[in-house]
């Protein structure tokens, strides 16, 4: 999950890199292309061994991938890239608060609480710097930390049934490829540069990587566990902007994410107990 995480900042980072050449569906398509040809060389399967009888799980469970990603993606490319990774990480708060809502039998006293900390957590992290204007792209790096908790619930759901990991992902990048190269016609043209295939190449290799890690992660190892080291990826994202972005995160914003880390593993371990 390590590993995973270090691929999903990797991939954010050429995201930011990209965001001002690249509109969103041109960074979706050529991340879920580079993933769908990676994982077709390296999983050496023969085709048969991708058909499968939960085709509809697949369908659903990418089609969900897709739309978080879409959104995670537009997040990125308009907010501090520690700030929108960390509203996508909201997503284990909205689980939990969907099942207090769907099973308020089983629901404990201290779980309100957890999701209390964990978004005034998140309005620390907003308060200091952003703009009006950004307003919208939080809305939606908190939708994108929605989708991706309802992805991640569909990818332990599978593993259970006994899908393979490299069949998830193939059936994720392919629907994925298929949706956003129906649209890439309609997106501006690029003048291709050295820079700009290095940025799409980076893109593609550490968000497959990543993937393929984080799915092996919840497959093999015990959920709880994976699901904290999960908040890695917030810590690798700020030390990255820092470094390679020149982005200042102010002592507010530290301690937001913090009490955002500390409530998704508090509201984790309530969902586990």
């Amino acid at each position: 999950m390590l590993v995973a995480c270090l691929n999903f900042s990797l991939m954010g980072l050429c995201v930011k890199w990209g965001a001002t050449d690249f509109g969103t569906t041109t960074l979706v398509f050529y991340r879920s292309l580079f993933g769908m040809v990676f994982l077709l060389i390296v999983a050496r399967q023969p085709l048969r061994a991708y058909a499968s009888s939960h085709w509809l799980r697949h369908i659903g469970r990418s089609a969900s991938g897709l739309i978080s990603l879409w959104l995670y993606f537009i997040a990125l490319g308009h907010l501090p890239l520690a700030t929108a990774v960390t509203l996508n990480y909201t997503s284990p708060l909205f689980l939990a608060a969907y099942l207090h809502l769907v099973h308020p039998e089983e629901s404990r006293p201290g779980l309100i609480l957890f999701l209390v900390m964990g978004f005034c957590g998140v309005l620390l992290l907003l308060h200091p710097h952003l703009t009006r204007e950004q307003t919208p792209y939080v809305l939606i790096g908190l939708a994108s930390g929605v989708g991706a908790g309802i992805s991640y619930a569909q990818i332990r759901s599978m593993s259970r049934l006994g899908e393979p990991d490299w069949r998830v992902v193939f059936y994720f990048t392919t629907l994925s490829s298929a949706v956003t190269g129906c649209l890439l016609p309609y997106q501006p043209h690029i003048s291709w540069t050295p820079s700009h295939i290095a940025i799409l190449a980076g893109l593609g290799l550490f968000a497959t990587l990543g993937q393929l890690t984080m799915t092996r992660a919840y497959r093999t190892g015990i959920t709880l566990v994976v699901a904290n080291l999960a908040y890695a990826t917030i810590v690798f994202s700020s030390l990255l902007g820092m470094l390679l972005l020149q982005e200042r995160l102010s002592g507010e914003t530290w301690l937001g994410m913090g009490i955002v880390i500390l409530a998704g593993v508090a509201s984790s371990r309530w969902r586990a107990s």
